[in-house]
Parts: C-alpha cells; sequence; structure tokens
C-alpha cells in the first residue's frame, strides 16, 4: 500500500485546528487515513514476520493525555505506530513517525527498565567490543545514522568516568533512527525501504536480545 500526501495535508490543518470543534467535523477524513495506515502497519508487521518475529502492531491514539501537561491542545499532531518483538526471548521493537516534514524510523531500545538497562551496562563495562563492532559496521552504518538515545551527564554511580566505553555506559536509551522526507513517505517504494532497513538491523537487536535474556554470567534466564 502506498500512503498518501492527504495524510500530511490533514495532520497540517489539524496543527492549525487543533480543537474538538474542528476535529469532529473533520473526523470522516481522519477516520479514512487512520484505516489506511493501520493497513500499511500490518504490511509491515507480514514484512517483519519474514525475518523476525513480532507479537503485536499498534497504531497510537491521536488522543493527547493532557492531565499533566500544560499544553492542552487535545490532539496530536502526528501519527505514532510500533510494532513489538515476542517476548521473553527477543527484546526492542519498532517504531515509525509520520508528520510532515519531520518522519522518522526507528528502532532499539527506548526505554529500558531499570534490570535491562543495569544487564546492558554490565556488557559496556566488562566486554563492549562486540557491541561497538556491531553499532560501526557498515552493514548498519549504510542505512542507520549512528547509536543515538538521552543519556546521563556524568557516569553512572559506581562506574569509573574514565572507562573506555563511557561515552556508551552513561547512555539511558538505545536507538538508531532514520529521518523521511513527505515524498519518501509517500513514494512507490517505502514499504520496501522499511523492510530493507529493519532487516539491516537485526544483528543488533538480536545480539542486544541476548544480553538480555542472560544473567551476567552468561546462562540464560529461561
Amino acid at each position: 500500500m502506498i500512503l498518501s500526501q492527504d495524510i500530511f495535508k490533514f495532520l497540517k490543518k489539524l496543527a492549525n485546528n487543533n480543537t474538538r470543534d474542528w476535529f469532529q467535523a473533520n473526523k470522516e477524513f481522519y477516520k479514512t487515513h487512520q484505516s489506511n495506515i493501520q493497513i500499511f502497519g500490518e504490511q509491515v508487521k507480514t514484512r517483519l514476520n519474514t525475518f523476525d518475529s513480532i507479537s503485536n502492531f499498534k497504531l497510537f491514539r491521536i488522543y493527547r493525555d493532557v492531565r499533566f501537561s500544560k499544553d492542552k491542545t487535545p490532539y496530536k499532531k502526528h501519527f505514532g505506530l510500533t510494532w513489538k518483538r515476542t517476548r521473553p526471548e527477543l527484546r526492542g521493537g519498532y517504531y515509525l513517525h509520520l508528520s510532515p516534514g519531520e518522519s522518522f524510523l526507528a528502532c532499539g531500545f527506548w526505554d529500558p527498565s531499570k534490570n535491562d538497562l543495569d544487564r546492558i551496562r554490565y556488557e559496556l563495562i566488562h566486554d563492549g567490543d562486540k557491541f561497538k563492532k556491531l553499532i560501526r559496521s557498515k552493514s548498519i552504518n549504510s542505512i542507520w545514522n549512528d547509536l543515538q538515545g538521552n543519556e546521563l551527564k556524568t557516569s553512572p554511580r559506581g562506574i569509573d568516568k574514565n572507562h573506555l566505553n563511557i561515552d556508551l555506559i552513561r547512555k539511558k536509551q538505545y536507538i538508531f533512527s532514520k529521518k523521511y522526507t513527505d515524498k519518501e513517505v509517500c513514494s512507490d517504494d517505502f514499504l520496501d525501504d522499511i523492510e530493507t532497513s529493519f532487516k539491516a538491523i537485526q544483528p543488533f537487536l538480536n545480539y542486544m536480545s541476548e544480553i538480555l535474556t542472560t544473567n551476567k554470567n552468561g546462562e540464560s534466564l529461561f
């Protein structure tokens, strides 16, 4: 399925008219775009399952939770899609963000638990060579940008700030992402590009899954 430029036109109008009255008056257009994006997401899931194992696909609600936000506009100005890998054996996930001029694809670990973060850091402290080799490999870097993610301003407690891998150890997220223009999102080969990109990142996701499903002695947790 090819995504329509009308999706971005709708989102631009929504950004300029972010009220319940406007949304209700244009809800039929929203429903059409939501349905088409849902179909596209299911097609991505089918492609992913040819080389990975996806437990579920989700198209996030467009309604914002404004309870604890100063911004009280009721609707998001983007569509967000996520695909989760089958747990407990596989970890990490995939994400697609559709927004006028700001669309991007992402994958990795954007909200690891404290236990998962401790386990990743332990690996980087004691043996980070394979990790660094993977994230710097040509097969990944030719498609994705450098590893990203929020990080601590200094080293985690008890870890030497001069450690060889401190730039990786202080990260709180381990994410890869790549941007797309509106034209690229709506091109004939966007679905193929997503498949190629996610396939290329498999070695990283599988290695991280191996870390997170074993204890510090390398023994399986299952």
